[in-house]
């Protein structure tokens, strides 16, 4: 693909401009959005990626077409997994509800500006070495092998080094002061824990980035496919964290079916290298196959994940309704009440997932 500076201009100009009336409406309104309303926000984003993929089959080709669709859903799938840990991130810094749209949003613009710089080193680094694929197809195939070996242990959420920095660097308070991210105290001008799980949420999904990345680079070397798959499937993940919350439980095997898309992305990375490098029984992988491997793998994880679930949860005493002694069970959704933090919301379902204190 070779594009003129001036698609690359009003491509970020509009993703700026989407970005900063999201900003506006969760700036006008803080609160926990409806079901409803994430639903409508998460369908208009990925119909907005669907039309776009569509936009560059018809102006590009069907190569490059395929080779969008191929690098988005691998990017929003990983991304998706990403969830778990920014829920643990919310409750370890105990964010009040109204104010995580907010928090999300800006992680999510940090993630953006740390990844697209990701991006243009890798890019650059590609053309310049050829051995890198190798290297990118071992990392594909280690971090598959270490997602497989993950035999559903919970994901625990660590302060990596730049958390660390700013804690170090900047004077933080105890408490929330609205959604203000500085305020002072006693004359003394201090950040607010609103910024440390802001840059916790950025810098987190950059580490995640060390193996998405690679990966979609295994499936096209444009950067500029690489760049709008990388912005669409972050563009949606505020109000998925949201609509998801309680499914996220269920798909108890999406990790599973993580590892066999990274670990094929990863295989596919050597062989075209080894055909690069003029090994005549390496083959080429079509883009096609790709797609289909990744949409048919996500897919029947998908369903075996909450047809495992389902499973045990008719299983289980008292899912009926009813305690193992003939009893109604009056915590019951289907006797008309269900308790503070059940798991009903999806927000309580994860709140005993870390402790719930802010570290000053």
């Amino acid at each position: 693909m070779s594009l003129p500076t001036w698609v690359w201009v009003v491509t970020i100009v509009a993703f700026t401009a989407l970005i900063a009336f999201d900003f506006y409406l969760v700036a006008r309104n803080p609160r926990e959005p409806s079901f409803r309303e994430c639903t409508r926000w998460v369908a208009f984003y990925v119909g907005l990626a669907v039309l776009f993929g569509l936009g560059v089959t018809f102006f590009s080709d069907p190569q490059h077409g395929a080779e969008f669709f191929a690098g988005w859903i691998t990017e929003y799938s990983l991304s998706v997994d990403n969830l778990f840990v920014f829920v643990i991130i919310m409750s370890r810094f105990s964010v009040p509800r109204e104010y995580r749209q907010k928090v999300l949003l800006i992680g999510i613009v940090i993630a953006l500006l740390l990844r697209a710089v990701f991006i243009a080193v890798g890019a650059e680094a590609i053309t310049r070495f050829d051995w890198l694929f190798y290297l990118f197809g071992a990392f594909l195939i280690y971090t598959a092998w270490k997602l497989m070996g993950d035999h559903g242990e919970e994901e625990e959420f660590s302060e990596n080094v730049a958390l660390r920095t700013v804690r170090r660097i900047l004077p933080t308070t105890t408490e929330y002061k609205g959604a203000s991210i500085v305020t002072r105290v006693d004359g003394k001008r201090m950040v607010t824990p609103m910024l440390i799980v802001m840059v916790a949420i950025g810098t987190t999904d950059l580490l995640f980035a060390l193996d998405s990345i690679p990966a979609i680079f295994g499936l096209t070397q444009e950067p500029y496919l690489v760049f709008t798959a990388n912005v669409f499937a972050l563009m949606g993940l505020r109000q998925l964290f949201f609509l998801i919350g309680g499914l996220l439980d269920r798909l108890i095997y999406l990790s599973k079916g993580l590892s066999l898309v990274l670990a094929f992305i990863g295989v596919k990375l050597i062989l075209e290298a080894l055909h690069h490098d003029g090994v005549a029984w390496a083959p080429e992988i079509p883009i096609l196959v790709s797609l289909g491997v990744i949409i048919g793998t996500l897919a029947i994880t998908a369903i075996a994940s909450l047809m495992k679930t389902r499973r045990d949860n008719n299983r289980r005493p008292g899912a009926d309704g009813h305690a193992p002694g003939g009893t109604p069970d009056p915590a019951s959704p289907s006797n008309g009440s269900a308790p503070n933090g059940s798991a009903g919301s999806p927000a309580a379902s994860h709140q005993d997932k870390a402790p719930a204190e802010v570290e000053g």
